[in-house]
């Protein structure tokens, strides 16, 4: 007799794949789920008892770089949504997590899957929430400046301009063409090797002035680029005695989907009306 089924059947949609041959690539598209899915080490834990899929996410259409300003992320999010829709009809799973920093398509793939009374939970709006339960106010560390400007968006469509002390910025962005910057993905390696990483260091930089010109009491992270630093800036605080929760966006949006899982929820009819609704509203405030 097999393994009886878990309570939580989930499919992880990373928001965009990029094309075989490109040089910008910065996770494996080959190999076992958990090889493809970055910083697996940190999240297997929230896994261990969901049933999961891992699908590796559309070709990109604007390039083979990654994402980072808006023309590319409603590109991404345009990919996405029939992976989506896909999903949901096929009857397999109880919840949709939508992996990536901005998460690109995540209001319509919630209008999508909410007939199907399926969740659907993404990074930002997962690691607001989150944080929100956890201080009166947190700041964002991101990685460049076009990211930067485009989450500052998702900030103030979730409304939560007033929690948000600030975005900072490391101006590390993703290599692409004619730039040759560095690989971010060297990053976390040296990091790992007990090397100095760059980004790292700047991150903590920006995580001190958050705290203490800013009015910070949680950090958060912006690009899905940066969720490796989770870990080690969590305990370079500490070690400077600032005790503050540092969040990621994978296992906040897991770990929502699971509690909405858990209580039987998905997303408000009102919030995400149907085509003809059986009640309208006359007048709607925003």
């Amino acid at each position: 007799m097999g393994e009886p089924p878990s309570r939580y059947r989930f499919i992880l949609i990373q928001a965009f794949q990029l094309p075989a041959g490109s040089p910008y690539r910065h996770r494996s598209t080959e190999g076992p789920k958990e090889r493809q899915l970055q910083n697996h080490e940190q999240v297997a834990p929230f896994l261990a008892d969901v049933q999961w899929d891992l699908h590796p996410g559309a070709l990109t259409t604007y390039g083979d770089w990654q994402v980072e300003n808006r023309e590319e992320f409603a590109c991404a999010a345009a990919g996405r949504l029939p992976i989506v829709r896909e999903a949901c009809r096929s009857g397999k799973y109880n919840g949709i997590v939508l992996l990536g920093g901005g998460e690109p398509g995540f209001h319509e793939a919630r209008e999508i899957a909410r007939p199907y009374n399926i969740p659907v939970t993404a990074c930002a709006h997962s690691q607001m929430h989150v944080a929100a339960m956890l201080g009166n106010r947190f700041s964002v560390i991101d990685m460049a400046e076009n990211h930067s400007s485009y989450y500052g968006n998702l900030i103030v469509q979730h409304r939560f301009e007033r929690r948000c002390a600030s975005i900072r910025n490391l101006q590390l962005p993703h290599p692409r063409p004619p730039h040759a910057d560095p690989h971010l993905a060297e990053q976390k390696q040296q990091a790992l090797r007990g090397e100095r990483s760059e980004m790292l260091e700047a991150a903590l930089i920006e995580a001190v002035a958050a705290i203490e010109e800013d009015g910070a009491e949680v950090i958060t992270f912006g690009c899905s680029a940066t969720f490796w630093m989770q870990p080690f800036l969590e305990r370079r605080l500490a070690d400077l005695g600032w005790e503050v929760p540092v969040l990621e966006g994978y296992r906040c949006a897991i770990g929502l989907a699971k509690l909405m899982v858990d209580m039987g929820l998905s997303a408000s009819a009102l919030a995400y009306p149907g085509d003809r609704p059986r009640r309208w509203r006359r007048k709607k405030l925003v």
